[in-house]
């Protein structure tokens, strides 16, 4: 029987010898390295902490202690030991195991993570909450993988430093977030490693105590530790960490097990807030990852072995990619034209625009705020930013959004990938809300594509706009069509409908992503004599009044359909519209069709779409609903 069979639960894992645990890192990091290449997922990071995962779990007794992950891509071993191993297979799938931490999944998930840089907050919190109801379990945040460089890890670092809670900060420096790591603070942490005096201080100081003679060690090793501290205050990064209030303690191998458990066990006994620094390789244990960690910060099914993929490639592109593309060619029209993103040149393909124009190309980090008014610094200038940021991650932007971009009235082009369903990665991911809250915004213009050609035309049009920020969305799927180069794409007129289908009994205004399922459940309904007229609603602000009037006028039925949050949505604000202006004719049966009024879980794309009602047969229900609401009430009314 292996050492991981033995292991349910991590009071199994306290029972081992220290060979045991060292068989035991190996035999999860095979574990994993063996479900992913099955079912995919996320990759690089868990490998790099599978020494420092057993560690903390032989150390703190979970759950009774706290260990509060930051993101959850770090986290597939704390899984496999925390009572999860014969589940893991599901991971991501549908209905399986959460892609990140869940506190409904299990008492060990401590904190739910999908976004960075909240460990450290939320365990300062929980070190709080413990003090007050007068307990003394430990609570231990283990941040990394690019957090660091998002100004949450820094305001909570700012507070817990200048507490007496008894909180440990676990540093998982591995020099990467999804992309390599960018900014000062990651220098810091990189020139500290590499220093040459430092490193050779401490290499002397050690030989120097173990030279010492019996009775002399303790003087020595008491002289040679100040020496080691006051040249650490000088050269590295302990003197931040210090200086905020954390007691340092590091940089540690972290892939040193033994070192990890000594360390931890030393660190637990002291109180106050302690920062602990360990070093880690992403991908550790799988060559390839080692090799290239921002290929394989996630992975699709792979054959273990080789590397290589299991899926043929071929298909239509990604939108990001069709986007990607289409903003370098823009960009080499225009060259007041610059790009920016938040740690994910690769994910919203920013990365294709920077191989053209490096010099134009910003990744800022972890760090949404302050990218969207750093954007906004530079179209004060006359430049033209184009902020590429996943919907749900451009949330926490929204104050900039509003203040330093908005009230300013500044044309700033915010590109919002993953908007809608994204999938396996689950509810922290879905795009839902960035209709809403980019409608609340006074002066920004609100825009969804029906398709990739239509997406490039759209983007065109944002730069090109003068009046004030700019907002487009798209999902995470591949475009439905080929997409030419953009300048054999017809412009659009700023604010306008098009008309795609007529019909006479029900009007479905489509927003984006609905408009060709709409058409598909037109023809539907066509069969079963219901004449449906499907409107592609690109522009959601400003609306098309012109078109919308002609379509009330002429439809007694009206449904609208956008994949997105049902409250505040296009179906809301378009109804709250057509109420407020004395112009239009309320029709006499009018519908909204979105996301529900709830978190959807993980799963396939298609499928979570088919179960929420968003694909043409739940299109063509809804209308059918409708309309027999309508023909019901049209009986009654004769």
């Amino acid at each position: 029987m292996s050492v991981l069979e033995r292991v349910g639960w991590p009071s199994d894992l306290r029972e081992l010898s220290k060979d045991e645990l060292r068989i035991l890192v190996s035999e999860v990091r095979e574990r994993h390295i063996d479900v992913v290449s099955q079912v995919g997922g996320h990759f690089g990071a868990s490998l790099g902490v599978a020494e420092l995962t057993v560690a903390l779990h032989y150390v703190f007794q979970t759950p009774r202690d706290k260990l509060v992950w930051d993101v959850g891509h770090q986290a597939y071993i704390h899984k496999i030991l925390t009572g999860r191993n014969d589940r893991l297979p599901t991971i991501r799938q549908h209905r399986g195991l959460a892609p990140f931490l869940s506190r409904d999944e299990s008492d060990y998930d401590t904190f739910g993570a999908g976004h960075a840089a909240t460990s450290i907050s939320a365990a300062l919190g929980m070190a709080a909450g413990r003090s007050l109801l007068g307990r003394d379990e430990k609570v231990v945040a283990i941040i990394g993988d690019g957090a660091m460089g998002c100004g949450l890890a820094y305001e909570a670092l700012n507070n817990a430093g200048h507490t007496d809670e008894d909180l440990i900060v676990v540093l998982n420096d591995n020099d990467m977030s999804i992309a390599p790591n960018v900014g000062a603070m990651n220098k810091y942490l990189t020139n500290m490693i590499t220093n040459p005096i430092y490193n050779r201080v401490r290499s002397e100081v050690k030989a120097l105590i173990q030279k010492a003679p019996g009775s002399l060690g303790g003087l020595v090793e008491s002289a040679a530790g100040k020496m080691e501290e006051a040249v650490k205050h000088l050269l590295v990064p302990g003197m931040i960490f210090e200086e905020l209030g954390f007691r340092y303690v590091g940089p540690l191998d972290g892939h040193d097990l033994d070192s990890l458990v000594d360390t931890f066990q030393g660190v637990k006994g002291l109180g106050g807030p302690i920062l602990v620094h360990v070093l880690t390789q992403k991908g550790k244990g799988f060559a390839p990852a080692e090799e290239n960690p921002v290929k394989w910060h996630a992975a699709s099914p792979f054959d273990k072995i080789s590397g290589s993929g299991k899926t043929k490639a071929g298909g239509l592109p990604r939108y990001q990619k069709v986007f990607g593309r289409g903003l370098a060619e823009l960009a080499g029209q225009d060259p007041r034209v610059v790009a920016i993103t938040a740690a994910m040149p690769g994910g919203t393909s920013t990365g294709i625009f920077a191989e053209s124009f490096p010099e134009r190309h910003f990744d800022v980090g972890i760090a949404e705020a302050h990218g969207t008014t750093f954007a906004a610094g530079l179209a004060t200038q006359g430049v033209r930013p184009v902020v590429a940021i996943y919907s749900t991650f451009l949330q926490r932007a929204y104050d900039s959004i509003v203040h330093d971009v908005a009230l300013q009235r500044l044309p700033v082009v915010f590109c919002m990938d993953r908007a809608g369903i994204a999938g396996p990665d689950g509810p922290t991911h879905h795009g839902a809300f960035d209709i809403g809250y980019m409608l609340t915004v006074p002066g920004m213009t609100v825009t969804a594509p029906k398709d990739g050609s239509e997406m490039l035309a759209l983007l065109r049009l944002g730069i090109s706009h003068e009046q004030g920020p700019y907002s487009i969305r798209w999902p995470r799927d591949a475009v439905p069509a080929e997409v030419p180069s953009i300048v054999e794409i017809p412009e659009i007129s700023y604010g306008s409908w098009e008309i795609l289908r007529e019909g006479s009994d029900v009007a479905i205004l489509a927003l984006g992503t609905m408009v060709l399922p709409s058409l598909v459940a037109a023809s539907e309904l066509d069969q079963e004599g219901i004449s449906a007229t499907v409107v592609n609603c690109r522009f959601v602000k400003p609306y098309d009044r012109s078109t919308l009037s002609s379509v009330l006028e002429s439809h007694g039925a009206v449904l609208t359909v956008e994949e997105g949050a049902s409250p505040n949505g296009f179906g809301a604000f378009l109804a709250r519209e057509i109420l407020d202006d004395p112009g239009l004719r309320f029709p006499s049966r009018f519908a909204t069709h979105a996301m529900p009024d709830r978190f959807i879980e993980h799963g396939p794309r298609d499928v979570l779409l088919h179960e929420i009602g968003l694909d043409a047969p739940g299109i063509a229900a809804r209308a059918r609903t409708l309309m027999g609401a309508q023909l019901r009430t049209s009986r009654e009314t004769a």
